[in-house]
């Protein structure tokens, strides 16, 4: 799906207002990472924890099927919407930075690296496979490609698109050779079995040092996807320059191919997830679900266009414009939920209870953000956040 990217394509005074389908397409990707990471929390005191490979076979019982249709839904789709509106995000930064005539990347690097010590934050002390710092790293490589021209975006997009396929492809590979020659080989572990107790049956405290005495372990994931962020955010940044997300005709028509593409390339490279053994998991996540999500973002967008469900799209509107607090907060109501020093449900509701807890939780954020937003202007992260982030800028002024 070709994206035609210019500058010039940005009428005068974009980003001055909020455009609401990506808040509502924010809220949309809070929605579905939940829906992905509500497994994560569900399972890790089980025997079958999704993390660490096992899981029950979806042709064995109605609790499997279930699990993994709604996994071909969830599973590293709405994160690659989330990344991809990321780099929008960069995009509208950085087009506010030229028009205001601040200097470009100073002031966003900072906020790159308050968002890299938060994610710490929320990966110590909240949740183990926290999102935050990878996109932190991607982040701060994107600063100073952004303002380059179309060509080193391009070129950039290119080789880290190829290493990510490059590294994930060998490893899938890897992974699929193994499974197929020696059954089991890749399933479980000493350390998955001393993770399960950790969560079932630990304290917080316990999984506070848990996570920090195996630091690089849970961030093996983030490093290697650094390339996927960095090819994602860029894409999201062609995307607003070529007017994807404009009320007009030309961005609907945009939409329209994105819907079309990303809905008959991705839905039949997902649907791998089902064939037995757990064959095309690794590349169903990391090669084929972000096609899935060019096609979620049409279809978002084609329902917002139509009205509707529109009194749900304001909702989800509110979540997206609250996005980063209803993060943090989702996964710390799942903790609550499933880990042993809360309700302990981890490995206990199998996948119908699993759902229900994501749809509870989720109408919870809904509850939360619309309450908020009747007296602020944002969530409460993003106000600290923000006001950290002009702090020693407002400092260096006043000397």
């Amino acid at each position: 799906m070709p994206v035609t990217a210019s500058r010039q394509s940005i009428p005068a005074g974009a980003g001055t207002r909020r455009i609401q389908l990506l808040d509502v397409l924010r809220g949309v990707a809070i929605f579905g990472t939940l829906g992905t990471n509500i497994w994560l929390f569900s399972t890790v005191g089980s025997g079958e924890s999704l993390i660490f490979g096992g899981g029950l076979p979806w042709w064995v019982s109605f609790d499997g099927f279930l699990t993994t249709l709604a996994l071909f839904f969830t599973n590293g789709k709405f994160l690659g919407m989330l990344t991809i509106l990321f780099g929008v995000g960069v995009e509208i930064q950085y087009q506010s930075a030229r028009r205001r005539g601040l200097a470009w990347p100073v002031r966003y690097l900072w906020r790159s690296v308050l968002l890299l010590f938060e994610g710490f934050l929320h990966y110590e002390l909240v949740f183990e496979f926290d999102i935050l710092m990878g996109y932190a790293v991607a982040a701060i490589i994107v600063a100073f490609l952004v303002g380059r021209s179309e060509k080193v975006i391009r070129r950039a997009m290119w080789i880290c698109g190829g290493l990510h396929v490059l590294l994930f492809g060998a490893v899938s590979l890897l992974v699929a050779l193994l499974t197929l020659l020696e059954p089991g080989a890749v399933e479980g572990s000493i350390f998955a079995e001393g993770a399960a107790r950790v969560y079932e049956s630990g304290s917080w405290w316990d999984q506070a040092l848990f996570r920090l005495d195996n630091f690089l372990w849970y961030r093996i994931e983030s490093i290697f996807i650094v390339p996927m962020n960095v090819f994602l955010f860029l894409f999201g940044v062609r995307l607003m320059r070529s007017g994807a997300f404009g009320p007009d005709e030309y961005g609907r028509s945009i939409r329209r191919r994105m819907l079309r593409w990303g809905l008959l390339l991705g839905v039949p490279l997902n649907l791998l997830l089902f064939v037995p053994d757990g064959l095309f998991e690794l590349p169903v996540r990391y090669l084929f679900a972000p096609i899935l999500s060019i096609g979620y973002i049409g279809v978002v967008a084609l329902l917002v266009e139509r009205g509707r469900f529109s009194w749900f799209a304001g909702r989800l509107a509110e979540v997206g414009r609250t996005a980063l607090s209803c993060y943090v907060l989702q996964n710390v109501l799942a903790s609550v939920v499933f880990y042993g020093w809360g309700f302990g449900l981890t490995g206990k509701v199998g996948a119908a209870g699993t759902l229900a807890a994501w749809f509870a939780i989720f109408a919870v954020l809904i509850l939360f953000s619309h309450l908020w937003l009747g007296r602020f202007a944002s969530g409460p992260f993003e106000i600290v956040w923000r006001r950290l982030s002009l702090l020693p800028f407002e400092l260096g002024a006043k000397r």
